[in-house]
């Protein structure tokens, strides 16, 4: 496929070389809102992520006022490389704007469902339809979002193109379907053909901060998923409001995250906030997550920050660290769910790095994390993000003090924060119940300490209550992964009739103890926990299994475990 895109994307040889021009770093886009983020300005009326931020990088780039790193960076470890300019990805995403207002006649306000893999057009397409001033949704399961999001068009990939077809009857507002492909398929226009054939003439529709710009699908514990709307503000103007936290980056960074880009944290660590710092954005295929290919992705490129789920660093720990020299790595980022400080401890002690956690949510972005400069507390995912007050409340939304577990929320009254997701679409029952008095609830219960660090404990839905003692699933995978025998745990409730539910845990094993005794080693992990943490939270039941079931994110679905213990 990639061949027939070579006069679009110009693939270029391999350049390793990064040159740093601090002088030329100054006059970049953040900085051109100092006074707004002052407080001096109010916040802009009319805003376009595609307009206001990378055309401008794209017209300091043309000064010669921005290192001469690409913009965008992505290779498929079969020696095909893409490398963009922020003036190449204007030129191509006017391109593609085109397809989607002249061929497929989409207006602003139209609905766009995209379901692609980390290949370019997914970063192409998401910039055309911030130009052309449509709504873009993430998908997965194809049926449920068509209807449920009235999109009148679909971007995806030949594979899954006959899923479409199966289920297209079935979506009356379903008008255009596009297909990245080097073949044709009936009923389907070819995005790469018609592409390739656009003009690059496009004016970027005026939007205002407020205007709809991205659905995610968002899951819970239950029921079907929700579709969270961000805005322009939220997502886009987010990080030029906020005060450099969790991604302290420069025009001559280098960052690589290797979430699936159905995730949010793809878009805002992928998309919005490294192009604001006029940053590279990198990016791996990875068609399967491979620790050989992550660990010689990290030797032979220039790249400096790592964002990954705690799935890619429990995983990249279980090689030899020793054999790899990493080219430019100084950063590393954990987010999605908690990481094991015992993960911590062994990727530090091995590459001399430590990894920084972040914590958010779908509906409102990245919540807490650590700062740079910040003392890194294992087991703690930092203090509130800028923009945010974050606390802990209990069930009648009062404040906590520190110390004591609740409810984590984030205050969204009298203002709410530019942040937060504009609304569940057509469920305002749902956006209603993430209120709670002055604050909006997460869902997570959590604990922060004296100096303003929040601990995470697990989802509310997701505590033990074993005999009157509440147990959190994440202390007890803490124990269990620091003991040699286990990869990865997932704890869940299990039905029990004296103590009402009991602590379950389901192992994955280390090979090298795939052949010991069962009954031994579930009595010297329960043994082992108990003299790790509490007594009364070792695991009574233990079951081993090749692997847990996740998220596309990589989060443990504790939920799907649960649901078969109870017979649900």
């Amino acid at each position: 496929k990639l061949q027939s895109l070579k006069l679009l994307w110009t693939l270029k040889p391999p350049n390793r070389t990064f040159h740093v021009h601090p002088r030329l770093l100054s006059s970049d886009v953040y900085s051109q809102y100092e006074s707004v983020r002052q407080g001096k300005q109010e916040i802009p009326k009319y805003f376009n992520f595609a307009s206001d931020v990378l055309d401008k990088w794209s017209e300091i780039e043309k000064a010669g006022k921005r290192p001469s790193n690409p913009a965008f960076w992505w290779v498929n470890g079969k020696g095909e490389e893409v490398k963009w300019s922020f003036e190449e990805l204007g030129f191509l995403s006017r391109k593609v704007a085109n397809v989607l207002t002249k061929e497929c006649g989409l207006q602003k306000g139209d609905r766009l469902i995209l379901i692609l893999p980390r290949i370019p057009e997914w970063w192409l397409v998401k910039v055309a339809c911030m130009r052309a001033g449509t709504s873009q949704l993430s998908a997965k399961d194809i049926l449920y979002r068509l209807q449920a999001s009235k999109a009148t068009c679909i971007i995806t990939t030949d594979k899954l193109a006959p899923a479409v077809d199966s289920v297209a009857s079935q979506c009356q507002l379903l008008k255009t379907k596009l297909m990245v492909s080097r073949g044709s398929r009936e009923g389907w226009l070819n995005f790469t053909e018609l592409y390739q054939n656009q003009s690059a003439d496009h004016s970027c529709t005026k939007t205002r901060i407020q205007d709809p710009m991205i659905i995610f699908f968002t899951s819970g514990t239950t029921g079907f998923p929700k579709m969270a709307q961000h805005s322009q503000g939220s997502l886009g103007f987010r990080p030029l409001l906020s005060e450099r936290c969790w991604l302290d980056l420069t025009p001559s960074n280098v960052i690589w995250n290797t979430a699936d880009t159905g995730w949010i944290l793809t878009s805002i660590a992928s998309f919005f906030d490294p192009w604001v710092f006029g940053s590279c954005i990198f990016i791996h295929n990875l068609p399967q997550t491979d620790s050989a290919v992550i660990l010689n992705t990290l030797c032979r490129f220039p790249i400096d920050t790592l964002i990954g789920a705690p799935t890619l660093f429990r995983m990249l720990v279980q090689n030899d660290l020793s054999k790899y020299r990493f080219m430019n790595l100084k950063y590393c980022i954990s987010g999605g769910e908690p990481l094991n400080p015992e993960v911590m401890e062994q990727w530090k002690s091995q590459t001399g790095l430590e990894i920084a956690e972040v914590y958010g949510q779908t509906e409102v972005g990245v919540i807490c994390s650590v700062f740079g400069g910040m003392k890194i507390k294992p087991g703690s995912m930092g203090k509130a993000a800028p923009l945010y007050d974050v606390q802990i409340i209990d069930k009648n939304a009062n404040i906590l003090p520190p110390g004591q577990q609740g409810e984590i929320a984030v205050r969204s009254k009298p203002i709410r924060p530019l942040g937060f997701f504009s609304e569940y679409l057509d469920n305002p029952k749902k956006t209603a119940e993430t209120e709670r008095g002055d604050f909006y609830v997460t869902g997570d219960r959590g604990i922060m300490d004296e100096e303003g660090y929040f601990q995470f404990i697990g989802r509310s839905d997701d505590i033990i209550i074993s005999s009157g003692y509440r147990i959190g699933p994440f202390e007890v995978e803490n124990a269990l992964i620091e003991h040699p025998a286990v990869v990865e745990s997932a704890v869940v409730s299990s039905p029990d009739p004296l103590r009402g539910e009991v602590v379950k845990a389901f192992v994955v094993l280390s090979p090298n103890f795939s052949s010991t005794d069962q009954k031994s080693l579930i009595s010297d992990l329960q043994d082992h926990v108990k003299k790790t943490t509490a007594p009364y939270k070792y695991p009574r039941k233990v079951e081993f299994v090749k692997e847990l079931p996740k998220t596309i994110t990589g989060k443990i679905k504790r939920n799907e475990l649960r649901d078969k213990e109870w017979g649900r």
